[in-house]
């Protein structure tokens, strides 16, 4: 048995795309795998994929099986290969390069070169992942970035919520300042200092939370609490 359960078959001859394959990785396998030849459905059963998994395999040359009648039926050299390509495609590399994988098995005149050419595969996509990591991380840091910019841009554009209560003099103060009034005109109309005008102004800004007083009135405008 392997470590984690898996068991080793022997290396053995194999014919893939017209090539011999005399060496194969040593590639894990499912554990309590049966003695002896499988037929299809324990096959799936064992690695976990369908029948139509191991019918698009052999179209594309990366398995083969043994038939007895009408049924299929995988034996160790059949089950080693599969192990292979099972782990390649658990890593996400693509049918056409695990082709390519078995055609380089193919030319290995021993178990170390095989092992050699299947460790450099693994390298190669590991590399490949790290940098699809990269790009990844970048893509969602750039989302990130767009989200926050847009919860931002909506929480100043929709922060709609009433200021606290305003006096009669602050309202009447709010409807001279959209009219355009300067603070000393304000004064003079509700009969206050200058002084007083100016305090009364700070306060409806600060009550609708505005960095000036254009802002107070755009957003009391918004609110309706006075008119256009």
């Amino acid at each position: 048995m392997m470590a984690g359960g898996t068991k080793k078959i022997s290396s053995f001859s194999r014919t893939q795309g017209g090539k011999a394959i005399r060496f194969l990785p040593q590639a894990p396998l499912p554990e309590n795998l049966p003695d002896g030849r499988l037929a299809i459905a324990d096959m799936a059963n064992a690695f976990g994929v369908t029948h139509r998994t191991l019918h698009f395999y052999e179209e594309k040359g990366l398995l083969t099986a043994a038939r007895v009648g009408p049924m299929r039926v995988y034996g160790p050299q059949e089950i080693q290969q599969m192990a292979v390509v099972n782990t390649c495609r658990e890593t996400g590399m693509p049918v056409a390069v695990i082709q390519e994988l078995l055609d380089a098995l193919g030319d290995a005149g021993s178990q170390e070169e095989a092992d050699t050419i299947f460790r450099g595969a693994m390298i190669a996509r590991r590399r490949e992942l790290t940098a699809q990591q990269s790009t990844i991380r970048r893509q969602m840091q750039q989302i990130n970035e767009l989200l926050e910019f847009s919860s931002a841009s909506e929480i100043e554009t929709n922060d709609n919520t009433p200021p606290g209560s305003l006096t009669d003099v602050e309202l009447r103060c709010l409807s001279l300042m959209a009219e355009g009034y300067p603070t000393t005109r304000i004064a003079r109309a509700l009969d206050l200092d200058p002084g007083e005008a100016q305090v009364i102004e700070r306060e409806i800004v600060r009550k609708f939370n505005g960095n000036n007083r254009f802002q107070a009135v755009a957003k009391a405008v918004l609110l309706g609490i006075i008119g256009h």
